[in-house]
């Protein structure tokens, strides 16, 4: 069976370079690429059924956008409208003219220039995703950025998909051509409304009921096949269907288990999509006209990234943020492969171009993962520069919102950095305490909002001296940082100890390895949130077998002090632990009096002799609304009455067969 031959040479050649990647902290969507490179017929020609690979490619592509689909529920994309659609349709705009005007100038058409922008605008979600969540980004201000323009890529890339056959000339008439495919847009779109209002919830409810994961799963795959049958057949395209069936499915209470059960064949298959793509870039040509490749790959790069952080200045972020935000956008992603092929179909572009943009494409993905790591350090050396330094200085100005009079007025105080949900929280003790405090905060609707609120909130970035000065902080009391970004926040330490070595700092952080590195650069307590929850779970555990509350607080103390070393290394636990209390296998747990067995009811605690016969301690009686506490030796056991019983589990279980009848 060729096909199934095929199958076992990409994989597991994968296998061998996905190894070697992973040592070298190269994503696993190269990896793939490069496998396909090796395996395809560019390379050393170990795939030879190239139609049948084509095919399982285009159902990696299904599940893909199926998942995709799944994740932006309607709902989700109303909360956060207003960065998607600002920031979005900025960085893909501005990516397409300029993309447009510099391939117009080498001597394209101008649907073959505009198709080269729709190409070009698009980032790897996949790369900047992965990357984000490694380095605990994902929530970092930059990373609010990057997630809020992808998501706008990754809708807009079906009604490319839509114009690419209008743009290519194929219809006598353009304007009917494109009434018609808004009407079957329009039409698709009700079917969805409709389906997941009525249709879906109520078939997934009754295959839930079953309780048969194969039924739920084959319910999920004929939903998701045959939306996209129907779109195709509709004219429109299979990645549409998929999407808007992922969307259906967000929509109910099942989407969760929907993802969990598709992913495993998402991964195989988007796999050897990839693998696929990578088969289609000739090394030759790359390094045939490698001088040229690279000079275009630098201008796609600067381009692009000139596009998202124009975009995130838009949204009043600052323009190190912006710049950082840019630094992860500037790659080419993978649905920009799934463009080229429509524009292949179409006669948008010719094979040759196609293969300087595989060779681009590949190329920027390559590059990403050493450079978003180092993307705080890159933003700062860009702002250096003459021709920025005025953004910067107008982004610094930007604090519409901030009463002057108050702040400069302010001494002794609070600075909360960050008003994510742990700035929030401080400001609320804050105010409980009636401590003065102030905040500065990275989101200018924040600021915005809770300035009408009453908020002493000032917008700006940290990292700036300028800010920190604006706050009085040398002449606050404590300063709090609570912000997602690690790199960040070690600036805010050196800049605030730089400004005053007398202020008490708190650093709020993700993880433990940072501990050291923030208490070296001037920080007083690092309170790691992993650990800090861990304390949580394990005090309540202690509880539970009753240490003493003075034991617990002592171990507590032990294991702040030696900043959460006990939980980093099996060396930090003491080589003779605590004893537990000898009470600590006594439990207290309700019974609720159900039938007659063994003669207890209507007799007496003193008659029932339940201390001597069952080893066990009636502590209280809940009985027709009424709490009974005080249990003498005459107290009698009724029918119905919920027992509060103290004692060994093995004890009360024999209890329980007693007044329960539980065999």
């Amino acid at each position: 069976m060729p096909l199934l031959q095929d199958i076992a040479l990409m994989l597991g050649l994968a296998v061998f370079v996905l190894l070697a990647f992973q040592r070298l902290k190269i994503p696993t969507i190269i990896g793939f690429l490069v496998t396909g490179m090796i395996a395809g017929p560019y390379g050393f020609g170990l795939v030879h059924g190239g139609h049948d690979v084509e095919i399982l490619a285009e159902i990696g592509v299904i599940l893909l956008l199926f998942i995709i689909g799944m994740e932006f529920s309607l709902k989700t994309l109303q909360q956060i409208k207003n960065a998607v659609l600002i920031g979005g349709a900025i960085q893909v705009g501005l990516t397409i003219g300029l993309t447009a005007v510099l391939t117009n100038v080498l001597g394209f058409s101008r649907p073959e220039a505009v198709f080269a922008g729709f190409l070009f605008s698009l980032s790897s979600t996949a790369i900047v995703m992965k990357v984000l969540q490694e380095k605990g980004e994902v929530h970092s201000p930059h990373g609010k950025i990057a997630l809020a323009i992808l998501i706008f890529q990754d809708i807009i890339v079906v009604p490319m998909m839509l114009a690419a056959p209008l743009m290519a000339g194929k219809s006598a008439n353009i304007g009917a051509e494109l009434a018609w495919m808004l009407a079957k847009a329009a039409g698709v779109i009700a079917v969805v409304l409709l389906a997941a209002r009525y249709v879906t919830p109520t078939l997934l409810y009754q295959v839930a009921k079953t309780k048969n994961k194969e039924l739920f799963l084959m319910t999920i795959l004929v939903i998701c096949f045959s939306a996209a049958f129907l779109t195709s057949f509709a004219g429109l395209s299979l990645a549409l269907g998929a999407f808007i069936a992922g969307l259906v499915i967000s929509e109910s209470e099942y989407s969760h288990q929907a993802t969990g059960n598709i992913l495993p064949f998402r991964e195989v298959f988007a796999s050897i999509f990839f693998i696929s793509i990578g088969m289609l870039l000739d090394l030759r040509f790359l390094v045939n006209h490698l001088p040229v490749i690279l000079g275009l790959t630098a201008a796609v790069l600067a381009g692009k990234f000139l596009a998202a952080s124009a975009a995130g200045l838009v949204l009043k972020y600052p323009a190190r943020v912006a710049f950082q935000g840019g630094l992860a956008l500037f790659q080419v992603g993978e649905f920009a492969f799934i463009l080229s092929r429509v524009g292949l179909d179409n006669g948008l572009i010719n094979p040759e171009v196609n293969q300087y943009f595989l060779s681009i494409s590949i190329i920027s993905m390559a590059v990403t993962p050493f450079v978003l790591p180092r993307s705080e350090s890159i933003a700062c050396r860009i702002l250096n520069l003459p021709i920025t330094q005025r953004l910067n200085a107008l982004g610094q100005k930007f604090n519409p919102l901030t009463n002057e009079a108050d702040i400069r007025d302010m001494e002794d105080h609070l600075v909360i950095i960050g008003y994510g949900i742990n700035g929030r929280n401080v400001a609320r003790a804050a105010r409980f305490a009636n401590i003065p405090y102030t905040i500065i905060e990275l989101n200018a609707q924040t600021v915005r909002q809770e300035r009408a609120n009453g908020e002493a909130i000032v917008f700006g970035d940290a990292v700036h001296s300028i800010i920190l000065e604006h706050v009085n902080i040398h002449k606050a009391r404590i300063a709090v940082v609570a912000i997602s970004d690690p790199v960040a926040t070690k600036t805010i330490i050196g800049n605030i100890r730089g400004l005053s070595q007398s202020i008490h700092l708190i650093i709020r952080t993700r993880t433990i390895g940072e501990i050291s590195d923030h208490i070296r650069l001037g920080a007083d307590e690092v309170i790691p949130e992993e650990f800090e929850t861990s304390i949580e779970i394990f005090t309540r555990v202690l509880h539970k077998y009753l240490i003493p509350d003075g034991d617990i607080q002592e171990v507590i103390h032990e294991i702040r002090s030696d900043n959460y070393e006990m939980f980093c290394s099996d060396k930090a636990v003491p080589a003779q632990p605590r004893r537990r209390s000898p009470l600590a296998p006594v439990n207290v747990t309700s019974l609720r009096v159900s039938r007659e067995q063994g003669g207890l009811l209507g007799r007496s605690m003193a008659e029932n002799r339940i201390r001597n016969n069952y080893n066990i301690q009636v502590i209280g009686i809940h009985r027709d609304g009424d709490y009974l506490e005080d249990i003498s030796p005459d107290t009698r056991i009724e029918m119905g009455d919920l027992l509060y019983v103290a004692g060994k589990s093995e004890d009360i279980r024999t209890f329980e067969q007693a007044v329960c009848g539980l065999q």
